[in-house]
Formats: structure tokens, sequence, C-alpha cells
């Protein structure tokens, strides 16, 4: 990793964390989810930056991947708990970073979330493998009563790549990838009330494109032309204003130009929480780049 690359990650980091703190204060009880979503997405760009995908803004017991409809009439309400999700992009080199809004009564469970990831970022260092990041995560989160999500990870970042190796547990397991300088990846653990297991709902507001092949349809060629400036990153339904989109994006999904990522959910009536920042591996330990 040369500097200009290293200040890019430094940069974007910076830019969310700013951007991640203030709009916290603005998740209260009455406030519209659209316009908080839209009002964020907004600064990002007024920022001179790019998202590097929808904001993520999951209630209650969904864990990750909803944000806002077009038209979307949801408000919050008392005993939320909301999880924000935000990815900024510099140049491809990406910042992915979460915290959790409480406006219930649920203080035990952001702090779960919140430890875990603090005992796990103070792991890391070129040699520990990853599985020593699950444990570290998984004992932070059972020791005050509640599940980590087992099948949520922490993911490698590059340019323009949302999800690479390495795969970070919220698990202890045996081994793992063993961390080396220069690798660059989010942590993201997940405190739950519920199961410890996320499934997938109906509900499907996010895509991207993963793979290029000649389409017919008109409407198809018109919302692949839109996208193909996000280099493969994930885009959000409302941002397309098209017509049809009900059909075109379920059929690119089945010809595998498409990938979606449906609402990833505990049990009903569960709470989630989730904290997040990104790292970078250094000789000694790691840079944190979005505090």
């Amino acid at each position: 990793m040369n500097e200009d690359i290293f200040e890019k990650y430094r940069d974007a980091g910076a830019l969310a964390a700013k951007i991640l703190r203030s709009s916290a204060q603005r998740i209260r009880v009455g406030a519209s989810y659209l316009d908080l979503v839209e009002s964020i997405e907004e600064q990002v760009k007024e920022e001179g930056a790019a998202l590097a995908f929808p904001l993520n803004l999951s209630l209650n017991e969904d864990a990750a991947h909803d944000t806002a409809s077009p038209g979307d009439a949801r408000v919050f309400t008392k005993g939320d708990v909301a999880k924000l999700d935000l990815g900024i992009q510099i140049d491809g080199y990406i910042a992915d970073t979460a915290t959790t809004i409480d406006l219930g009564n649920n203080s035990l469970l952001l702090e779960a979330s919140e430890q875990a990831l603090e005992s796990a970022i103070k792991e890391v260092r070129p040699g520990t493998t990853a599985g020593d990041l699950g444990a570290a995560i998984q004992n932070a989160i059972e020791s005050r009563g509640y599940r980590p999500i087992s099948n949520l990870t922490g993911h490698g970042l590059d340019r323009y790549i949302l999800h690479r190796p390495p795969t970070i547990p919220n698990v202890g397991i045996t081994g793992g990838v063993v961390l080396k300088e220069g690798m660059v990846f989010a942590i993201e653990p997940f405190a739950t009330t519920g199961s410890g297991h996320v499934g997938e709902k109906t509900r499907k507001e996010i895509y991207s494109q993963v793979s290029q092949k000649p389409v017919r349809i008109s409407a198809a060629r018109t919302v692949l032309n839109k996208v193909k400036d996000r280099h493969g990153l994930p885009f959000a339904r409302r941002w397309l204003d098209e017509k049809k989109l009900d059909i075109t994006l379920p059929a690119l999904v089945r010809s595998q130009v498409l990938h979606v990522y449906p609402v990833l959910s505990d049990i009903p009536g569960s709470l989630v929480s989730q904290h997040e920042h990104t790292v970078i591996v250094t000789s000694e330990g790691c840079i944190v780049t979005t505090r």
C-alpha cells in the first residue's frame, strides 16, 4: 500500500466517522426514515465523496441490508433499535462503519456489540488469526447475556470491492486467515436477544452488478447504464427513476447480471445491535480509519 492509497483510506474513514456521529443524533422518535436516509446520502456527495453502498438503516430484529424504498413512509418509534451502517469511498477506497441508536432501554445490548468491537480491535496485529478476533467478539457479547450473530461476519476491503478475504467471524473458530501487515478489513460484531442466526426476508432494496452480459430488454439496458459508474458496488432501487423495476430487477437477478441483498433478520420480536470499524493492519497493531 503506497502513501496515496493509505491517505485515501484515511480520508474516507475520517469523513465516514464525522457523518456517522452527526447522523446518529438525528434519529429520534417521530423522525422520517426516508428523509434521514436521503439527507445522509446527499451529505456524502456534498462532501465530495461517494457512497460505497446505499445507507443501511435496519430496525429492531433486522440486522442488515435495509434501506429506504421509494416513498418509504416509516418513522422512528419509541423502543426502536436502529443500526446505522455507512460506507464511503474515495476513488474506490472504502471506509465501512456502523453504530446503533437506542430509542428504548437497551443500553446493555448496545454495549455488547460496541465492546465486542473494541475487544477485537485490540487483538489485531500481524500473526493473529481471524478466529482470535471472533473469540474476542463472542466472549464480549456472551459475557453480557446476549448472542453473537454467527452467520454475519466482518470482511476484507479493496478498491471498489466491498467483500473479499479475510472473513472476520463473530464467533470463535479454530484458525482462520492469519492477519498480515497492509490488510484492510471491517470488523462488525452483531449482538442479539434472539437466535444468533439471521435469515432472509422478502424485502429487497439493494442490488449490485456482478457480471457483464448482453441484455435484450431496453429497460434492463437503461438500468445497467445508470449503475455502470458504481464499478460493481451496491446501489439502491430508489436511485433508479425507472418504470417496471419490479419486473426488470428480478429479471437481471435471474440472469445473474445483478446480485440482490435481501434484508437479513433474526427472529421476530428480537433486537439486534451492531458496531463497526474499518482497520488497516500495521507492523505493531492496526490503524482504525473510522474513529
